[in-house]
């Protein structure tokens, strides 16, 4: 199907809108890669997913190279000037604390607090997100506007914050299709009031979930992974590697996939894979297509696409993350992120997805070129030219590798579908073609 046959008109943003809600339920949330707030964000998904599974991983679980950090959580944060004057709270937005911050209850001078706050000098009106996943420390965060108001004197610090063992949570759905082939969606939920990265991820991926489980049939199984960014990936990984090998044939990681600007798609890491063809054509028919290569990695396709996990994925987004100058800042906010930018987001998935669905693949049955004129398929006389019908058979076998769709048969050909499905349906008929599952991994 193509991507206008998916597209929703403007006037009808009803997944847009109901995703912006729920981005809005879940703005205030402090997620991280642990903690009370990442399982708040589950108990509101879960009430929109029954079938949701949220799983607890104990802190110091070894994952393959990783162990599972120990569980932090923070109740409140602020800064008091000289004046008494409560500058910085927690209260107001969550980023205004460095993620994994130690506690900290003190009073230290102008020259002491400096080296623990961070601003953005670039972007001056914004908080920036940071954090200290791994290491020691704590940090304030805050726009450099303020931060060049700050007079000398003693300024007290609060962290109500605790990192002790506990868990990492993630949540995983699985919806059962036609056959046991899955077609994998992975989104991280660590991330605090930022909207386009990351609310857009994990609403388009429960809306895509609800449409899926409201079709009358379903080719593929759907298996969802709401996991946290890296750590999560590798943790699911650890704990899922030989199912996910064994049944996926696509996946998708989603991430900023929720403003106005780019339709992106980011390939597989060796390239050239079904998903790969499917999201390049869906890309392109946008109004603002940008393709990037698997060297512009950032987010989990990172872990997925590993040598050793090789899973056949790639990342779908709106505008890539890294590339907008609200990434990681205040400014990521629930304006940048609108109705119809994760409406937008949605169809570009819910488009890939429906022609992976519809797509046939096939192999060829026999070994080498199989003989086409004891089949009555190759002209009785060979000149110095091929017929045109003879050449496309011989196209359609030489590509009949369980790795390309008629479709993408026909693009690569540039010939009409029909005359594709024409031969194929021939060539089928004489039992030189039988259809197979897209190609699992690389």
């Amino acid at each position: 199907m193509a991507w206008e046959q998916c597209v929703q008109p403007e006037s009808n943003l009803a997944e847009g809108l109901f995703m912006h809600a729920l981005a809005e339920r879940l703005w205030d949330f402090p997620r991280s890669l642990t903690g009370d707030g990442v399982r708040a964000t589950f108990e509101v998904l879960g009430s929109h997913l029954a079938d949701l599974k949220v799983h607890e991983v104990p802190s110091g679980t070894q994952v393959f190279d990783w162990t599972v950090p120990d569980e932090w959580n923070i109740r409140e944060a602020y800064l008091i000037g000289p004046d008494g004057q409560r500058l910085i709270d927690f209260a107001f937005s969550n980023l205004h604390v460095v993620g994994y911050s130690d506690a900290v209850d003190a009073v230290l001078t102008l020259e002491e607090l400096q080296p623990h706050l961070h601003s953005d000098p670039e972007h001056p009106d914004v908080i920036p997100y940071v954090t200290n996943y791994y290491t020691s420390g704590w940090g304030l965060c805050l726009p450099q506007t303020l931060r060049a108001t700050l007079k000398p004197g003693d300024y007290r610090v609060v962290i109500d914050s605790t990192l002790e063992p506990g868990s990492l949570t993630y949540g995983e759905l699985v919806i059962a299709g036609d056959t046991r082939d899955e077609v994998f969606i992975s989104t991280y939920i660590c991330h605090p009031s930022l909207a386009n990265n990351e609310l857009s991820g994990p609403v388009v991926s429960l809306a895509i979930a609800q449409w899926l489980m409201g079709l009358p049939r379903r080719r593929y199984t759907y298996r969802f992974a709401f996991v946290p960014e890296t750590i999560g990936a590798i943790t699911y990984l650890s704990r899922n590697l030989e199912q996910l090998q064994s049944s996926v044939v696509a996946g998708y990681n989603l991430t900023c996939i929720g403003d106005e600007g780019d339709y992106s798609y980011l390939e597989s890491r060796l390239g050239g894979l079904p998903i790969d063809r499917i999201a390049r054509r869906a890309v392109l028919a946008t109004s603002q297509p940008k393709l990037y290569s698997f060297l512009d990695r950032g987010s989990d396709e990172r872990q997925y696409g590993a040598p050793g996990v090789d899973l056949p994925l790639i990342s779908l987004m709106r505008t890539k993350y890294g590339s907008y100058p609200q990434y990681h800042s205040s400014a990521d906010d629930l304006s940048f992120v609108t109705p119809a930018g994760l409406q937008g987001g949605f169809d570009l998935v819910r488009a890939c997805i429906t022609e992976f669905e519809e797509s046939t693949y096939y192999r060829a049955t026999v070994l080498g070129e199989p003989q086409l004129g004891k089949r009555g398929l190759y002209h009785a006389m060979h000149g110095r030219t091929v017929e045109d019908v003879v050449l496309l058979r011989t196209h359609v076998l030489a590509y009949a590798d369980g790795q390309h769709s008629v479709r993408d048969m026909a693009e690569l050909f540039e010939r009409p579908l029909a005359d594709v499905e024409a031969v194929v349906a021939e060539l089928l008929t004489h039992g030189l073609l039988e259809e197979v599952s897209p190609m699992k991994g690389y």
